[in-house]
């Protein structure tokens, strides 16, 4: 009979998920830690919910819908319970690594030499205490867990070699049970339709095939039309929502705030204010000298394996809410300094100017903005004027293409049963634009600049 208790999420994109009572005790000790419950205050999407007001899903929610999504994949294939408890956790866990405003954050490092994977193995080596062990294994007595199981875990979320690259590919590849649910929940909560595609037919044609020696997930020939439907649904979604051009200027304006504040700091600058025993004040200090010894090229690797070893601890605290405190308290100061100005920008959400460019256009007018920094470097501040540029790749032929399996049993790659999908297959589209401060575009040689961009750009 116990096996029939299905314990519930309610959940508005997935509507009722369903775990058995041998899933529930995997994964409500993960939930219940405090690392996972960090991801509630954690934005999916960073800034976007200053342009698509419902964008204010979590983390926390994420992680739950492609833990059940990659349950409904691990119990379609029939894998043993074994595999099935490893792709579950991992799913689960698999974005524990990410900090405040999720990728954004990202770009405050050197050449965003530190991901939020790069934090990962840390949090998961947390669950590897006595103590939690002790409390899962006592609830799964049946399918305990151990260093060697949270390892496995490790390896499918790190992209590394797995044993079973059948259960890497549910965790990560072009046809992962992340992408899954981020589509269609990033799409919900923005309000729009981009994203959209049928799951559930999805689900039904997803099955084991044979490359080589090992299997691998892949899609019936009768899934062709839905993986179509998916890829382009993540094209759009990328089009236009996760490179929508007002949502990059302002997490731009974020990241320029929050490298502005780190140098501001390792200079001592005492009119901000701020209580140094801050978390988020050690932590971007931290970062500054990190990004000072990355700059200057010596064993960047190991300055930034040192750097996550003795800023782990710091960083599990931080939440979106800990940077929006200091950006509050520092628009409320009165001070010609770009961290306070960047601050009341973000405070008020006053947004960048922004203007597209064409691709053919890109060398000039980053020529013209450069020739216009070096003449107006005492009125104009370097980060008021800037040239965003946002490639994407839609499919990628070159990894992990996905398999299909044709009528006759025979394996090929799904490139060369879709025309369409042959037609976007490793081919780069990127978005080019020019951000401008709002609060100088009245000034004469600001009005001049974006004359003379406008008639490039026609």
């Amino acid at each position: 009979m116990q096996n029939n208790i299905f314990h519930i999420i309610k959940d508005p994109v997935h509507g009722v998920m369903q775990f058995t009572t041998e899933e529930d005790g995997w994964i409500k000790p993960f939930i219940h830690s405090a690392n996972f419950q960090r991801q509630r205050n954690i934005k999916q999407l960073g800034l976007t919910d200053w342009m698509f007001p419902g964008a204010v899903h979590t983390r926390f929610n994420h992680g739950l819908g492609s833990c059940y999504i990659a349950s409904q994949i691990v119990n379609k294939l029939g894998l043993n319970v074994h595999d099935r408890q490893l792709v579950i956790l991992a799913c689960l866990l698999h974005d524990i690594g990410h900090g405040p405003f999720s990728h954004t954050f990202e770009d405050i490092f050197w050449q965003n030499s530190i991901k939020h994977e790069s934090w990962t193995p840390m949090f998961l080596t947390e669950f590897t205490s006595e103590r939690f062990l002790t409390n899962f294994n006592k609830l799964n007595p049946q399918q305990k867990l151990n260093q060697s199981k949270i390892n496995e875990i490790q390896k499918l979320i790190m992209h590394q070699k797995s044993d079973n690259p059948l259960l890497a590919d549910i965790v990560s590849s072009q046809l992962d049970a992340d992408r899954l649910d981020y589509l269609l929940r990033d799409s919900h909560f923005c309000g729009v339709t981009y994203g959209e595609y049928d799951f559930r037919w999805l689900l039904h044609c997803l099955t084991p095939v044979k490359q080589g020696d090992v299997k691998r997930l892949g899609i019936t020939h009768k899934g062709v039309g839905v993986v179509e439907q998916y890829l382009m649904a993540r094209r759009l979604m990328i089009r236009n929502v996760y490179q929508n051009g007002k949502k990059h200027s302002a997490e731009y304006l974020l990241k320029e705030f929050l490298q502005h504040l780190a140098r501001d700091l390792a200079n001592q600058k005492e009119f901000l204010k701020l209580d140094m025993e801050n978390a988020a004040v050690q932590f971007l200090q931290n970062v500054n000298d990190f990004n000072y010894e990355a700059e200057q090229g010596k064993k960047v690797e190991k300055s930034k394996d040192n750097f996550i070893q003795n800023n782990y601890d710091l960083y599990k605290k931080l939440c979106d809410y800990d940077i929006l405190a200091l950006i509050r308290h520092l628009a409320n100061l009165e001070h010609d300094n770009s961290t306070v100005m960047l601050a009341k920008r973000l405070q008020h959400r006053v947004l960048p100017k922004i203007l597209y460019v064409h691709e053919k256009d890109i060398k000039h007018v980053g020529e013209i903005i450069q020739h216009f920094k070096e003449k107006n470097k005492k009125q104009v501040r370097n980060w008021q004027v800037n040239l965003l540029q946002l490639p994407h790749l839609s499919y990628a032929v070159n990894k992990d293409p996905i398999l299909v399996r044709d009528f006759a049993g025979k394996i090929n790659y799904l490139h060369d049963n879709s025309m369409m999908i042959g037609a976007i297959s490793d081919k780069y589209e990127s978005s080019y634009l020019v951000v401008i401060d709002a609060q100088i575009l009245e000034q004469p040689s600001v009005q001049k600049l974006m004359q003379e961009l406008r008639s490039e750009v026609k």
